[in-house]
């Protein structure tokens, strides 16, 4: 059975009034980038928005918006060159360095044999603290009135070093 083709408007549909600015907001900004959502409803997620690179074959993305069966909105950001802004990473508030925080560790800085082969983990140092985490949950991080336009300063720098680079 071929699964269901869904639209952003399908989405905001079920997302709250308060959140639907915010996804638009990402939305506009990594389509005027070149990037190409993928909409689906999965178990465990509920809805997904997935962004993946322009001209690639591959999943790999930069942001996935997750509209959860209970009606959370979080994003999952995968900022390959965090290292390039330490600055941004610095000025999170406590709330999102605490999610961070509470993300798993990356088994891969204790057992580099361990986990799949393109993982990398990610080494964070915010405010003089290291953090090594797991690559698909570091960066999993509620949306609310104080994290919003930190979550869209880090997309932004992610897609301008993406396009220095040219791995958009």
């Amino acid at each position: 059975m071929p699964q269901a083709k869904y639209q952003l408007g399908d989405f905001l549909a079920m997302a709250s009034d308060k959140d639907k600015v915010f996804v638009n907001n990402v939305h506009e900004t990594l389509m005027e980038k070149g990037y190409k959502p993928k909409i689906q409803v999965t178990k465990t997620d509920g809805l997904r928005i997935a962004y993946h690179q322009p001209k690639t074959k591959t999943v790999a993305g930069i942001v996935s918006i997750l509209l959860f069966h209970n009606g959370n909105l979080t994003i999952r950001i995968y900022p390959k060159n965090y290292k390039s802004y330490p600055e941004t990473l610095n000025a999170l508030p406590e709330s999102m360095v605490n999610q961070i925080n509470q993300a798993p560790d990356c088994i891969k800085f204790a057992d580099p044999n361990k986990c799949w082969k393109g993982c990398g983990g990610y080494d964070l140092l915010i405010r003089g603290n290291t953090y090594q985490k797991c690559i698909t949950a570091c960066f999993q991080l509620s949306i609310d009135d104080e994290s919003i336009s930190h979550l869209l300063e880090i997309i932004q720098k992610e897609t301008t070093e993406r396009e220095k680079t040219n791995e958009i």
